[in-house]
This record gives structure tokens, C-alpha cells and sequence, in this order.
């Protein structure tokens, strides 16, 4: 019996086999010929070695030891084995990329967040003293109950 946390394969394209289409699947699929067309599923989706896809991919999971050619969103997490290729985007809250892998796209990793990451990081570049106050004397303003009396020392 598999932990709760792995996927069950219930669908699999063979090494050999070509499939040209639509594929809606509500479990795992692994691809080990050829896939063009659309995939969505709600739970894993593995690229063998031996598969080559040519589609967007929307899955919970994506594993890539083979070639894709589309983008990649991930709700949970994508890994990229060394035999991976890709040419397109990945987003997912978490990548893993094994040495030896080629990619030609961006990578946004979005460490869960549900708002646009763009925006996170430049609120967080944003925050506190610029380097205009700095070069100008001016002091980041100190919180309430934190200023300190300048003739008072060091003495608490």
C-alpha cells in the first residue's frame, strides 16, 4: 500500500506509443513515448526518460526526466531529473533540478504564496532605510518605545 503522500500510476503512454490529443485524468499519468496535446490532471504527471511532450502541463506534481515543450504550472512542486529538457516556463512553490538538466524559460519558484511573487519581492526589496536617507543623514524612523534619550549613556 502506497503512503498517502505518493501517487498511485493508474495511466501510463509506453515507450513506442504516440498519443495526439486531449487527456483529462483524475490520478497519476506517466509519459514514456510521445504526448501532444493537452494534459491536466489533479494528481502527478511523470515524463520518463523516453517521453517527449508537447503540451502546457497542469498537475499537482511534475517529475521531468525527459523533454518537454510547453510550460509547466505546478501546484506543489516540480523536480527535473539530469536527463530532463525543457523549453518553456515552470511555476511552482518548489523545484528541485538535478545537475546535468537544460532548460530554456523562466523558473518562478513561489514558495506557496497565493499572491503575484513579483509583487512580494519588491515590497521586501522596498522595506526599510534607501540608500537616498542613508546618503542624506536621514534616520529610519525608530519604533515607539524604542527611542533612547542621547544623554542618557548606555545606562538601562
Amino acid at each position: 500500500m502506497a503512503a498517502k503522500n505518493e501517487s498511485q500510476l493508474n495511466s501510463l503512454i509506453g515507450e513506442g506509443s504516440v498519443f495526439d490529443g486531449k487527456f483529462y485524468i483524475n490520478g497519476s499519468l506517466q509519459v514514456d513515448g510521445r504526448f501532444e496535446g493537452e494534459i491536466k490532471t489533479e494528481d502527478q504527471l511523470i515524463v520518463g526518460r523516453t517521453g517527449k511532450v508537447k503540451t502546457d502541463i497542469v498537475a499537482k506534481r511534475v517529475i521531468v526526466g525527459g523533454t518537454v515543450i510547453g510550460n509547466i504550472d505546478a501546484e506543489e512542486e516540480v523536480t527535473l531529473l539530469s536527463t530532463g529538457r525543457i523549453l518553456g516556463n515552470i511555476r511552482a512553490p518548489k523545484v528541485n533540478i538535478e545537475e546535468g538538466v537544460v532548460i530554456e524559460g523562466e523558473v518562478s519558484i513561489t514558495g506557496g504564496q497565493q499572491k503575484d511573487v513579483r509583487k512580494i519581492v519588491e515590497e521586501s526589496f522596498n522595506e526599510g532605510p534607501k540608500i537616498e536617507d542613508l546618503l542624506s543623514g536621514k534616520k529610519e524612523k525608530e519604533p515607539e518605545g524604542k527611542r533612547r534619550d542621547p544623554n542618557a549613556g548606555d545606562q538601562e
